[in-house]
């Protein structure tokens, strides 16, 4: 009897992902598991979803989670999702890589955070220039799962992106489609500080060593404040990544950002360990923010 409503699940999800994907299900590999967490295989890589919380200390929840690829080749070694997107690119295979990835972690999301909460995507830079209609197919996937575009975050590196003009036109396609726009590592050696008023994203995410150095650095340290109020100027939300101590959370609370990501804060982690059931039982999933003394 338990296995009834999965198969019905299984049943309709392969009729969205033809129709809407042009996907085979069987040729994606993806797969429900009893707990309602979903895999795939695909050309010969194996993809599970893993979830790290956003924190927003002003609003003192949950700002939404940023679904990261987990590859692996066979059941025991471990991969990056770099590796497994150059792997899909030499087989010809980017675009259908990268729609079952962004499928899968769709269909995980809706286990964890049914109506609330937003949803942080990565986009390959090399779609972004060949890709036309962006966010147009995937549309459709969202809101199958009840999902609306409004609660999608698309995160795009733009210092890997030269071209200016198709950055634009990439960013208009997902706005007019309602997707909110992230622009992610800010702050690299590759940013473009233009692009920030050119493109007005809706969140700026700071690169992961920018609040690592400042822990070592009293210059970066007091530049960030600064930094975190032009970002707030153009109208978007600045997020600082990569803490991963106590002293880089304190630093982090002191230049006026709400929202923090890190290891300190949470660790990557599957769907099946972040639905309700598992939570009740996990202590120290959701740490306390306060404010540096």
């Amino acid at each position: 009897m338990a296995q009834q409503p999965i198969s019905a699940h299984v049943e309709q999800l392969r009729l969205q992902l033809k129709e809407s994907l042009l996907l085979d299900f069987d040729d994606y590999g993806l797969a429900e598991q009893f707990t309602g967490e979903f895999n795939s295989t695909f050309i010969g890589v194996r993809l599970n979803t893993a979830f790290q919380p956003i924190y927003d200390s002003e609003a003192g929840d949950l700002a939404g989670h940023e679904a990261l690829l987990r590859p692996s080749l066979g059941d025991e070694l471990a991969s990056t999702p770099e590796f497994a997107f150059t792997y899909a690119e030499q087989a010809s295979k980017l675009v259908e890589f990268d729609r079952v990835s962004r499928t899968l972690h769709v269909l995980n999301f809706r286990q964890i955070y049914a109506e609330n909460g937003l949803l942080f995507l990565n986009v390959h830079p090399k779609l972004l220039i060949s890709v036309n209609a962006h966010g147009k197919v995937f549309e459709r996937i969202l809101h199958a799962n009840s999902v609306p575009t409004s609660r999608v975050v698309i995160e795009i590196q733009e210092g890997l992106v030269e071209q200016d003009k198709q950055l634009a036109e990439a960013i208009d396609n997902y706005r007019e489609r309602g997707y909110q726009i992230a622009i992610d590592r800010f702050g690299s050696e590759q940013s473009h500080i233009g692009r920030l008023w050119k493109f007005a994203p809706d969140f700026v995410k700071l690169d992961l060593n920018l609040i690592q150095k400042a822990e070592r650095n009293e210059r970066v340290r007091k530049i960030l404040p600064g930094l975190i109020q032009m970002i707030k100027d153009i109208g978007a939300k600045p997020i600082i990544t990569g803490i991963e101590t106590q002293v880089q959370l304190d630093i982090a609370m002191e230049t006026g950002s709400t929202l923090f990501q890190g290891y300190f804060l949470a660790k990557p982690v599957t769907a099946k360990e972040l639905q309700p059931s598992a939570l009740f039982k996990r202590t120290g999933t959701k740490p306390t923010i306060r404010a540096a003394a």
